[in-house]
């Protein structure tokens, strides 16, 4: 059965071949220098195609038709048919075909490079994509846009300072602030500094990522590690109190770092004061202190093990499988255990479900990533902040 590119190509076949007894009929021509007409060829082409031979129609139509002024916009719209299909192939043909041509306006030149670009992109080619993007990006009509393909490609290959020098072109070529992403750049170089323990220059880095506005999390969340790191816990406690205090949805990152400093230091008194002042200014952080203890399965702690708790009380799903209310009517002992036999599968459950959910195109994730793998947008990620049991009671259900 003839595919969608089959018939789009027919379409490009009959459009040219239309244009062409058009331009037979009422066009001025010199008599001597007419080419012969079309007709003949178009239906030779037409006859691969519907005999689905697209390579053999392919060759043909690029036989067939010159690349000149008429034409070359359709070998354009030819290659990017081919390319939005996936035949990358074809349509690097077509536009290194296009390139060939000697006397090519500098206007097609630089779309034929950018259109080839394209292709080598989406072929995976980046080695031959980023040398085609920089010189685009030095002066022609598709600077801006050569720019934000650079980026994109210094991202999936790591190499943040060109993506921090091309992204710094573009804020002032593009006119937009790019400080959240550049930020994001510069931590990931503090990180990698800080994994090879050069913590003056991972705290360089920190100082450049927080220097524009808005400011990434990030940044402050990577002092707080490099503290941690080097065994200077006071400053990464304040760190994190401070990260906690400003923003909701890092309680599930820094949580757990602020726990084991202070299990460390035989302070579990002062955790416990500290966490009974952020809940009485924020009551709403019951939820997710809870839900972070049940991933991180952190207790012991009572101040975290009564979050715990109330949160297993209020969850009214986890009442289609359990009495939450009988169970805790029981002795202290009986209470204690049953309690815990539900959190410890609900820290089961959590483990098995996303974490993480990007606000921008819903891809989800077991652990924070500060660039979505998807819409590649940047600190779009956010905590869940109740146990999915969605999976578990559809499997209920089904099985009643």
């Amino acid at each position: 059965m003839p595919t969608e590119s089959t018939f789009l190509l027919a379409g490009l076949f009959l459009l040219l071949a239309a244009a062409g007894w058009a331009m037979g009929r009422f066009g001025e021509r010199d008599e001597e220098d007419a080419p012969p007409p079309l007709n003949i060829d178009y239906l030779k082409g037409l006859n691969f195609l519907l005999n689905e031979q697209t390579d053999q129609a392919l060759e043909h139509f690029l036989h067939m038709v010159r690349v000149d002024d008429k034409t070359i916009e359709t070998h354009f719209a030819l290659g990017s048919l081919f390319r939005r299909r996936g035949e990358v192939d074809r349509a690097i043909r077509i536009h290194q075909n296009i390139i060939a041509r000697p006397d090519l306006g500098a206007e097609q030149r630089d779309q034929a490079l950018y259109s080839l670009a394209k292709d080598y992109l989406a072929a995976g080619l980046l080695d031959r994509a980023e040398d085609l993007f920089s010189k685009l990006a030095q002066g022609s009509r598709y600077q801006v846009q050569a720019l934000e393909k650079l980026c994109g490609i210094y991202e999936q290959e790591r190499e943040w300072e060109k993506a921090i020098d091309a992204g710094q072109r573009l804020e002032v070529l593009g006119g937009r602030s790019l400080a959240l992403q550049i930020a994001h750049y510069y931590c990931e170089l503090a990180e990698t500094a800080a994994s090879a323990k050069d913590y003056a220059a991972a705290r360089e880095y920190v100082k450049k990522a927080q220097a524009g506005r808005p400011r990434t999390m990030r940044g402050a969340l990577t002092r707080a590690h490099i503290a941690r790191d080097t065994d200077d816990n006071k400053t990464a406690l304040k760190l994190y109190h401070r990260i906690i205090d400003e923003n909701t949805y890092l309680i599930a990152e820094t949580l757990p770092e602020i726990v084991s400093i202070y299990e460390r230091e035989n302070a579990t008194a002062e955790l416990e004061r500290a966490l009974k002042t952020l809940l009485a200014k924020y009551p709403e952080r019951s939820s997710l202190v809870a839900y972070t203890a049940i991933v991180n399965d952190l207790g012991g702690i009572p101040v975290i093990d009564d979050c715990v708790e109330q949160y297993m009380l209020d969850e009214p799903t986890l009442g289609e499988f359990v009495d939450m209310q009988k169970l805790t009517m029981g002795e202290e002992a009986t209470h204690d255990t049953a309690l815990a036999k539900v959190r410890g599968a609900l820290s089961k459950l959590a483990s098995t479900t996303p974490r993480y959910q990007c606000q921008e195109c819903g891809f989800s994730s077991q652990r924070l990533l500060w660039q979505c793998p998807s819409c590649r947008n940047w600190e779009t990620q956010r905590p869940a902040a109740r146990v999915q049991f969605d999976t578990v009671l559809q499997h209920s259900i089904t099985n009643r």
